[in-house]
């Protein structure tokens, strides 16, 4: 019922930037948090940045400063703009939706398939 389709990944020398994006589609009818994941080959899947339907956005500390997360609603899409990147950055960056498929409904969450965010000289 809900669709997520990143783009964006890559391999980039540090300092470098890439921008990921990551656009909803379905039969939603309202996203509230979109966000950022990320897990690096042997470690646990962690939180990089989220933003609420409000605007409203929460940056896991290592990335404050340098990455910054958007979205377009009329879009359903959110972005994440990385700067000076790092290789500790090197992980593969999952999307993350809760969503409603009805006003009186449960909120759900959906994952995206992940992209491969490689930084590396």
């Amino acid at each position: 019922q809900v669709q997520l389709v990143e783009s964006g990944g890559g391999l980039v020398q540090p300092g470098g930037s890439l921008r990921l994006s990551c656009a909803a589609s379905g039969s939603i009818f309202r996203i509230y948090d979109m966000g950022w994941y990320r897990q690096a080959p042997g470690k646990e899947r962690e939180l990089v940045a989220v933003i609420t339907n409000g605007g409203g956005t929460n940056y896991e500390d290592s990335v404050k400063g340098r990455f910054t997360i958007s979205r377009d609603n009329a879009k359903n899409t959110v972005y994440l703009q990385m700067n000076s990147l790092k290789p500790e950055d090197t992980a593969v960056y999952y999307c993350n939706v809760k969503y409603k498929l009805a006003l009186v409904s449960n909120l759900r969450d959906y994952w995206g398939q992940g992209t491969q965010v490689t930084v590396s000289s």
